[in-house]
């Protein structure tokens, strides 16, 4: 994929273990991006190393088994995954919750309720960071 390719569909992955999340966030995302969905921490780090690698990852902190905080610890410590930018998206709306996200490496933290248009524009946000990071590692900047 050509980093500066922007009319591509980039892709997103959504982890979430509600149903009803997955289905909100796949229906406000799906006509700008290429949506793939996981609900819970297994699938999302095998959906993360799945071609096309997510240009950005959604990913609740609340699951069973392996939680949101653990999912983003082990996506940053893999080479495959550490320069994928995770937004998480939380009911916990605590500063504390967030300031523990971003020591875990998440690039953004929303809450629930979500707005989709903040949602939106941290997304968008977010990839064009990744497409402009890769534009430059492709052409030696960095």
């Amino acid at each position: 994929m050509d980093p500066m390719d922007l009319t591509e569909k980039r892709t997103v992955l959504v982890v979430d273990d509600s149903p009803q999340s997955l289905q909100i966030l796949n229906e406000l995302l799906q006509q700008h991006y290429r949506v793939r969905l996981a609900s819970n921490g297994e699938q999302a780090l095998k959906a993360a190393l799945q071609e096309p690698t997510p240009d950005v990852i959604l990913l609740d902190i609340m699951m069973p088994g392996i939680d949101g905080y653990e999912v983003c610890g082990r996506l940053k410590l893999d080479p495959a995954t550490k320069d994928i930018p995770v937004i998480f998206i939380s009911s916990k709306s605590h500063p504390e919750e967030a300031e523990l996200g971003f020591e875990f490496g998440c690039a953004d933290y929303l809450t629930k309720p979500i707005m989709p248009s903040v949602v939106l524009a941290r997304v968008r946000t977010h990839v064009a960071l990744k497409v402009a990071l890769e534009f430059l590692r492709a052409h030696g900047g960095i």
